[in-house]
Order: structure tokens, then sequence, then C-alpha cells
């Protein structure tokens, strides 16, 4: 039991008049799905009255667990947080917080949770029972029965505080939870330690494995997002992007997008379709279906090779594919051992279930990691529920076509995405109305260099130049693009294209030293004969950079942005020097109309 100080009997009186008048109040605080750019759901994070002693909620669950008014307090809170989620009408989950000690209270009534949720209307596959890993549980077999309980009435299941309690790895791997809520411990400054990353990639490996998804809470700095977004953690909670409130944001607004530096909700990436087009819309059969009758659905079809699981809330739960159930039955007494048995006892219980919505190369990934036979099946849903299944053949057939097209249009030298993939990239800004900036990159006095080095060392300095582009943009949402020989294009996404490119300019001149003899560095340049036979001196290798935002309702196409930053960068090849031409002309020219020299110039 909790040991609370003496000193206790006015917060004793305040509790009381607390739980008799249900002056609980109710605070949401969004988890947002990061690469989707919108609300997964919200949290329900209960306060005790305002100013007085129980107002946080350790004081206030603290003293009514020292004083046996846990589960009372507890289902207080929860009709409080249900009542509340629907009144605001909320999208997404309700995530509800449960601690495992008054889940196995004998005096805690049962089944309330499901009452309540048909009070107020609200479907039980959108409320996620989020049991903390902290509280340690002596009966760990009726913990996990109760929670089955739960799950099969259709609520969705979370570990809260992973890391942080007393199971760990083995409360997951019993409960089979729908998600896992990292602790903040391991969110707090993660960018700058080695073992909390390494821990976060060990979780986010386990989460594929288990089809478990992770949300990284207490989110608070900007690096922390930044790095969780690059592991591959697609749910985020914390300050930085939500406050808890009485009525909280919905969205991510455009701008808050834009300050929290994610990725732009298009997905610009090589394989942009979506799985759900390959779907193939085949009837489920029902988690009851014996084996016999589902092997008649099989001689029916004799091309049906998988046939998808579903429970009660149609949302799949196995795979049972044609051979393993052939087997069985071909086997002696398997006929007669299996025939009246639920097709749960011979299905696949981890198939890979992803969203209508994913991205070939996201589920491309997913597929390699998990060595999936490629004769299997995906399945595919929409809003939770099943729609149909994928064949592993056909989704590896389109992504291995779609590699091959942006691999002929790759510039071999550099392997970055040529100009049908810069068009792309462009375009799809364009059509997604997406605010951007482009930049034309182009060495200066590249002729010179080559004719005096040699063609091997023009190559490496071009290489060096993808190379110093690549690694700056990589701090930020960029797209990097090698038009053609020393011409290279970047799509930033962000604000910070002007710092960025000045970044670039500073670390090319600084490297690219190294290409020249000691004396020519000295000099800052050489003698050579240029076309005309005569003697010039040739400065160092310089980098001039145009930049421009286009307007998105006047630009109609990527050949419109691309002449914007051609001309900006034509500016800037007039000086000696590295220079940066950020245009402020933003709109496509006239026909035959040359860009003048109203731009903001900016000398490096």
């Amino acid at each position: 039991m909790d040991k609370v100080p003496n000193n206790t009997s006015l917060d004793l009186a305040a509790l009381e008049e607390l739980l008799q008048q249900g002056a609980v109040r109710t605070l949401f605080q969004p988890i947002y799905d990061i690469a989707k750019q919108h609300v997964l759901g919200f949290e329900a994070l209960s306060r005790g009255v305002t100013g007085s002693n129980i107002e946080l909620p350790d004081r206030l669950f603290s003293l009514a667990s020292a004083h046996g008014r846990l589960s009372e307090l507890e289902l207080l809170c929860r009709e409080k947080a249900i009542a509340r989620f629907v009144e605001q009408d909320l999208p997404g989950k309700l995530f509800i917080n449960v601690s495992p000690n008054t889940l196995l209270d004998p005096s805690h009534p049962k089944g309330e949770t499901l009452h309540l949720v048909e009070k107020y209307g609200l479907a039980a596959n959108r409320v996620v029972i989020e049991v903390t890993e902290q509280d340690k549980v002596d009966d760990g077999f009726l913990l996990l029965k109760t929670i089955e309980h739960y799950r099969q009435l259709g609520f969705k299941i979370a570990i809260d505080d992973l890391g942080a309690g007393y199971s760990g790895l083995k409360q997951w791997s019993e409960l089979r939870p729908d998600f896992v809520k990292v602790d903040r411990y391991f969110i707090d400054h993660c960018d700058q330690s080695i073992v909390k990353r390494e821990f976060l990639k060990s979780i986010i490996e386990l989460a594929k494995v288990t089809n478990t998804s992770v949300i990284a809470e207490g989110i608070e700095r900007l690096e922390e997002l930044s790095l969780l977004e690059k592991l591959g953690i697609e749910h985020a909670q914390g300050f930085l992007l939500a406050r808890p409130a009485h009525q909280p944001p919905v969205i991510l607004d455009a701008a808050q997008v834009m300050q929290l530096k994610l990725r732009p909700q298009g997905e610009y990436s090589e394989m942009t379709m979506s799985v759900g087009l390959l779907a193939q819309i085949e009837s489920a059969i029902d988690q009851a279906t014996r084996c016999k009758d589902a092997h008649k659905r099989f001689e029916q079809n004799k091309l049906l090779m998988s046939l998808a699981v579903i429970d009660a809330q149609q949302q799949p739960v196995g795979l049972l594919h044609r051979d393993q159930l052939t087997e069985v039955f071909a086997a002696p007494y398997g006929h007669a051992l299996y025939a009246k048995k639920p097709v749960t006892e011979l299905m696949d219980k981890q198939p890979l279930i992803v969203n209508e919505n994913a991205k070939l190369d996201v589920v491309s990934k997913q597929i390699t990691e998990q060595e999936f036979d490629i004769r299997r099946h995906i399945i595919v849903t929409r809003d939770d529920r099943y729609l149909g299944l994928a064949p592993l053949r056909d989704i590896l057939k389109h992504i291995t076509e779609e590699k091959i097209r942006h691999a002929q249009h790759a510039n071999p030298l550099t392997m970055l995405p040529g100009n049908v993939a810069i068009n792309e990239a462009i375009e799809q800004r364009l059509k997604a109305h997406h605010t951007f900036s482009l930049a034309y990159v182009d060495l200066n006095h590249f002729k010179q260099f080559n004719d005096l080095y040699g063609y091997a060392s023009g190559d490496s300095v071009i290489k060096l130049l993808a190379d110093v582009t690549v690694q700056v943009c990589s701090q930020s949402k960029c797209f990097v693009g090698h038009i053609g020989g020393d011409d290279f294009m970047v799509v930033f996404d962000g604000t910070d294209a002007e710092h960025l490119c000045h970044q670039i300019i500073n670390q090319f001149e600084l490297q690219s030293k190294a290409f020249f003899t000691s004396e020519h560095v000295e000099a800052g340049g050489y003698w050579a004969t240029n076309r005309e036979g005569q003697k010039q001196f040739v400065p160092l290798l310089t980098l001039s950079i145009g930049l421009v935002r286009p307007d998105l309702e006047s630009c109609n196409n990527s050949h419109q942005v691309a002449a914007l930053a051609t001309d900006a960068k034509k500016e800037a090849k007039r000086y000696r020097n590295s220079y940066l031409f950020v245009c402020n002309r933003r709109k496509p020219a006239a026909p035959v109309v040359r860009i003048k020299s109203q731009a903001q110039e900016c000398l490096v």
C-alpha cells in the first residue's frame, strides 16, 4: 500500500468531497501520427479540484490508493473521460489509464467500462486501455486473463511507461498489446545518448515483429522528435506537440508542421503508390469458423491461397493458408483431429497487417525485415477493419519496377535522383499545395580545374559536392537531385533553406581545397590558358546558388519553377566568389522577358 504523510485529514476530506460530487476535471493530450500528420487519439488525464492539495494526479491517486478508494476514483475518472470525449466529438481513439491493481481488485465492478461506452455511444474499438508497467503485479496470470477479457469486448490494449517498471518485455510478450508507450526517460535527450537510441531501435524492431504500434511520450525538444521520426516511430506525444487541455487541438496545422520540421505529408519517396491499390477484395472468415468449413472454401475456389480471419468487430486476427490446412488434413488422423476445431488453431497469428494508405516503400521494408514467404499475402485494413488481401508477389513486383524506373534516370556518378525524379518532387509539392524552396547549385571554374587536374579529379569533386549537399540537407527535410555534370537541385520543405545553402557553400569550399596543391591553395588559385589562348588567373572552386520560393498560385508545373531557379543561378554566376542569390520574384516570367536584378543578394 502506498505511504502517504500523516497530515492528510484535510486532503482526505477533500478526496471524499471530490468523490461524492464527481468533481474530477478531465484534460486531453493529443497523440499524433507524425507520419500522416493527423491525430491518432487523446490520452485522458485527470485532475483534482483546482488549487487544492489533491489537484495533481500523483497526490490524488496515491491518497486514494492508501485509503482504499482507488477503484472508486478510477471509475469516476473513466466515466468523466468518456463523457467529455464524446461531448467534444474528438476524433481518433481515447486512451484511458487503468491501474493493474485496480483491474485485479475483487471489489472493482466488472463490465463497467463496456457499460460506460454503451451509455455514451462510443465504440469499444475506439477506447485504448493503458496498463502502466510501473505497478508491481503479483498475479500475472489473472492480469493476463483480465486484459484478454477487455480485448474480446473490442477494446484496444496499451502498455504505458515501457521500460520503467517491473516486468518489461515479459509483460509485452504476454499481454500482446496494440500499443506500447515508451517511458519518457528513454525519450529525454535521446538524441544525445547512444544507449537510449539503441534501446529505441530494439523496441522498434520488436514492435514490427509483434505488429505493435510504438508511441513515444514526453517529447519536449525538436531534436528528440527529429531522431524519433528518423528511427521510424510514427506516433508521438509531448509538450512539444501539445500540452494537456480541456479542449485540445485536433489537427497539426501547416505552421506547426513547418515549425516541427516534419516530413511533408505527401511522403515524397520513390514508392508513392499506396498498398491499398493492390488489395484484392476477398471475403474473410469469422474466427469461430471450423477448419472443415474453411477447407470447403478453398476447395470451391482453386485459385484461393489465403483467407483472412476476423473477429466480431471485422478486425483481422490472423491469416489461414491453403497449403498449411491441406497439409494438416492430409496427415494421418489430421482430418479427424482438426475438422471441427476453429481456424484459430491453424491460422498464422502474426500476419503482416497494413493500412490501405501505407506507401509501398514502407511496406517493402516491413516485408524484407520480417522475411515473409513470397507466396503469402498481407492483410489490408481501412479504419482498422478488414478490407482485402494483397499478394506479396504483386507488391514486390511493383516495388522492383518502380526502383528500376528511378534507377534508369538516376545519375550514374552520384546515384542521386535525376531530372525525372526532380520534376516529380516539384510536381508533387505543387499538387499538394505545399510551400517549398528550390535551389539550383552550380560549380564555378570547373572546366579549368578539369583540364588541369584531370577528369578523375573532376569526378571526385562532383561526388564531393553531392556528399556535402546530402550531408548538410540531412539536418532538414530536403530532396537532393543531380541534373547532370556539375549541376544540382535541392528542394527544401522547411524555412531554413538559406541557412542550409550557406552551409553547403562553406563546407564545399573547405573540403574542396584537398584537391588542389598547397601552392594553389596558398595563392588562392592558379594560372591557366583560356579558350582564346590567353593566360588568366583562375580562382579555386566556388559555388553559385540560385534560390527561389515559388508562388504556388502562379506556378503550374515544374518547368516554370525550374526556370525561376535557373534565372536566379545565372544572376549568382555573375560574381567571382561564391554567391547565394535569393530571388524575390516568385511568379513565372512572361515569354522572352529576362529576370532583372530585383532580388536579395547574399555574399558568402
